[in-house]
């Protein structure tokens, strides 16, 4: 009796094994389907994680292409950016011609944009977006993905511009003038279609004034003033 109940429970054990490994054994397909249901459930993670099983299981496939972009954003929805440029990278090295390669770089770029930290922080990905958004715009430049590239482009270099400033001022209030005049300039010379150009034109002209510069002064507050002349930094201006 006890050889046969234990026959029994090896012969169930089997099964539930040869059950269980069948069920894992699923075409690219099923496996890009799930990927696609844990996706729509936020199941980011999980989804990522079905999506590289795509890959590794069958390479060849055409759904091991898509696998790749849709784990990638299946990271940027995790918000495990790293993972998610590195599987844009791949994608990009190997899918160049695929057709969608304009949102592989665009969800590229997104990734480090997602990442920007106050103008008081490094910026190194600030940086890496602007890079990222100007390849979109370069590369796909009629494409709905550049239109909005440009968009945040706006916005990326007005934060450049304000960690420019915020430098400079912390210089200005240390007497650091000329590293101070250093920051004001790249602003004027870089930025200039950015929020700051008004105050950074002011505050060349008071940084030369502090230096005995008055022709320079005198350039700056001219610029300031025929490009803006209802603004609160020219009437400033003029009091120096």
């Amino acid at each position: 009796m006890k050889k046969t109940v234990l026959m029994i429970c090896a012969l169930l054990a089997l099964g539930a094994c040869s059950t269980s490994k069948d069920a894992e054994h699923l075409t690219a397909e099923q496996l890009y389907a799930r990927g696609y249901k844990q996706l729509n459930k936020t199941s980011y993670a999980k989804a990522a994680e079905t999506f590289e099983k795509v890959e590794l299981e069958h390479p060849y496939s055409k759904w091991a292409t898509k696998a790749k972009l849709m784990g990638a954003y299946a990271y940027y929805k995790d918000q495990n950016y790293d993972d998610a440029v590195m599987a844009l990278d791949r994608f990009i090295k190997y899918h160049p011609g695929n057709k969608d390669i304009a949102y592989a770089y665009y969800m590229r770029g997104l990734c480090y944009y997602e990442q920007i930290v106050g103008i008081e922080r490094d910026q190194e990905n600030t940086r890496r977006a602007e890079e990222a958004f100007n390849q979109v715009i370069a590369r796909f430049p009629d494409t709905r993905y550049a239109e909005d590239a440009r968009r945040k482009q706006n916005l990326i270099r007005d934060h450049l511009a304000g960690q420019e400033m915020e430098v400079g001022r912390f210089y200005l209030r240390q007497k650091n003038y000329l590293s101070a005049l250093n920051r004001f300039s790249e602003v004027v010379n870089h930025y200039q279609t950015t929020g700051h150009i008004e105050e950074a034109l002011y505050r060349q002209a008071e940084v030369y004034k502090i230096l005995g510069l008055n022709k320079e002064r005198q350039d700056a507050v001219k610029v300031l003033g025929y490009n803006y002349p209802d603004s609160k930094w020219y009437k400033r201006a003029q009091e120096l």
